[in-house]
């Protein structure tokens, strides 16, 4: 049975460690052989927009950016919550990165429950 993981962030820019340690775990999963899921819900859907991880940065950690970018060239996706995106105005036709898509409350629930480990920061 192949390890997956789940990784829900709901912090932005406002909080750039947790932010950022979601995508150290990512792909620390994803050197690992795992597969991963992230999902973005309040403010971390702030990260699925271009340009958003640029200046994010947390002492003691690579730059958010270079998780990022690392993390979606390995093939992640980002699933992103479709009220919390529309709150924020950001429009996934237009704003959204490569790799990033809208989801809804099921997907989230669905993944949680049939992932081998699941994390929330």
């Amino acid at each position: 049975m192949s390890e997956k993981l789940f990784i829900m962030c709901t912090c932005g820019p406002e909080k750039a460690e947790l932010a950022t340690i979601s995508f150290v775990m990512a792909t620390a999963a994803q050197a690992s052989e795992m597969e991963v899921v992230v999902g973005l819900q309040g403010n971390g859907a702030w990260l699925a927009k271009k340009g958003m991880a640029d200046a994010i940065t947390a002492p003691a950690f690579p730059p958010l950016k270079d998780l990022l970018e690392a993390y979606l060239e390995a093939g992640g996706k980002l699933l992103v919550c479709g009220p919390c995106a529309k709150s924020r105005q950001i429009d996934p036709e237009r704003d959204f990165l490569p790799g990033a898509s809208i989801v809804n409350a099921v997907v989230f629930a669905k993944l949680v429950t049939s992932a081998t480990s699941s994390m929330v920061y």
